[in-house]
């Protein structure tokens, strides 16, 4: 801990140290028992067992979200979210503590979340005497399918909790443990899935001329997409148009009546999100209409993800306290990610600012060696790799204080007066 830490948030985390074996073994505990989205319910029950017993109000809200409040006098109301759910990845790393359920691995972290903002929320509760206010620990559920947010939202969120005057989140990166990364702004990409059906006209294999061939329509429409980034996004201005899946037919000698293809899309701007959709819809329904495509192309948004855009005075008030705290070296300018989250539908639904920034994660010699060697993206398990395992010491220990000392730059009474 660095000794230029507020008084408030050093009574706080006095009782770190002793909570850490409780910590390691939640984790491990979280890690082996891995859930899928919307399937959190051992997760779930762990999560509400424990804010019980450190002396929370719990809520289910949305399914197997779950939400923590403590209130604790007059005062500011901060909101800390983890995300709970894992990934049907196949776990590879050979750890002791490797996931026990077939096909399903915490790939991205989010046990790694659960147990920080665990932690932070028995520190909170044990050394109430150093804060006033409200403190707000949730638990989300389905991060990775997009739609856990939404559903906890749709569930009365806003209306169930007190309102808070910011929210806070963190995820776990491929980056030297002992650090935190964060920046103002944009540090998620926006992104939405898009499925794509085209029609044509079935026919035999032997017999093209008698077809309106959806196999051809669909990679001149491929090739064409291709064009959008490069000739109609102002150079500057980021975009991604990705054809992840394209499927058509059943047999060689059978010309199929259509062909679906999935899109994913990702942008940090609005304007340009818009501009993304009109293109690709203009160019489908254009090649459709040379083909001779009998049909109406069909359209599917789904997977929504909204931008994480990072507020700005909570972000350098936020930043602040963590330098005090970690040290300069420590804390480091984020760099945008074209990953996406549905975290910022949390703080949108009660119209307030919030940050959300990185925790490094990755043994800091192996990546030092792999950055010397220019190695990092070959060598550093990423997220959704089944080789990724954030370190636990001192990711565990960085992630707590991180949450608690976030929360302390508006609980504790004593941090310079920063506007937010």
């Amino acid at each position: 801990m660095n000794q230029q830490s507020t008084a408030p948030e050093r009574e706080v985390l006095a009782a770190l140290d002793p909570a850490m074996d409780w910590l390691t073994e939640t984790y491990k505990q979280l890690h082996r028992n891995p859930e899928l989205s919307f399937q959190e319910h051992a997760s779930s029950r762990l999560v509400s067992d424990q804010l019980k017993s450190f002396g929370y109000a719990v809520q289910h809200i949305g399914g197997t979200g779950m939400v923590g409040v403590l209130v604790n006098g007059e005062g500011p109301t901060v909101m800390s979210r983890a995300d709970m759910d894992a990934l049907p990845v196949t776990e590879a790393t050979g750890l002791p503590y490797s996931s026990e359920v077939d096909g399903v691995m915490h790939a991205c972290g989010h046990d790694v979340h659960v147990t920080a903002l665990l932690g932070a929320a028995r520190l909170m509760a044990e050394r109430h005497d150093a804060w006033s206010g409200t403190y707000i620990a949730l638990f989300q559920p389905a991060e990775e399918a997009g739609g856990g947010s939404r559903v906890m939202v749709e569930d009365g969120l806003v209306g169930k909790v007190p309102r808070p005057d910011v929210v806070l989140g963190q995820h776990v990166m491929p980056l030297p443990a002992g650090t935190l990364a964060i920046a103002a702004g944009p540090v998620l990409s926006a992104a939405d899935s898009l499925k794509i059906t085209v029609y044509g006209k079935g026919s035999h294999g032997s017999m093209p001329h008698m077809s309106v061939d959806p196999v051809v329509l669909a990679a001149s429409i491929v090739l064409k997409l291709q064009t959008i980034v490069s000739r109609e996004v102002k150079p500057g201005e980021s975009a991604v148009v990705t054809v992840g899946a394209l499927n058509a037919g059943t047999k060689s000698n059978i010309i199929p009546d259509r062909a679906t293809m999935l899109l994913n899309i990702r942008n940090y701007d609005d304007d340009v999100r818009a501009r993304v959709l009109a293109a690709i819809e203009r160019i489908v329904r254009g090649e459709c209409a040379a083909a001779g495509s009998p049909k109406e192309p069909e359209f599917e948004l789904y997977d929504r993800f909204p931008l994480t855009n990072n507020d700005p005075g909570v972000t350098a008030r936020i930043t602040d306290a963590f330098t005090s705290h970690f040290g300069q070296e420590a804390v480091h300018l984020a760099v945008r990610q074209t990953a996406s989250e549905d975290f910022s539908a949390i703080p949108d639904a009660f119209g307030v600012p919030y940050s959300y920034w990185f925790l490094g994660g990755s043994d800091p010699e192996q990546y030092r060696a792999a950055a010397n060697r220019g190695t990092l993206d070959a060598d550093i398990p990423a997220n959704h790799s089944p080789f990724f395992a954030p370190v636990i010491d001192p990711t565990l220990a960085v992630g707590v204080q991180a949450q608690v000392v976030a929360a302390m730059a508006y609980l504790g009474g004593r941090m310079p007066s920063i506007n937010s």
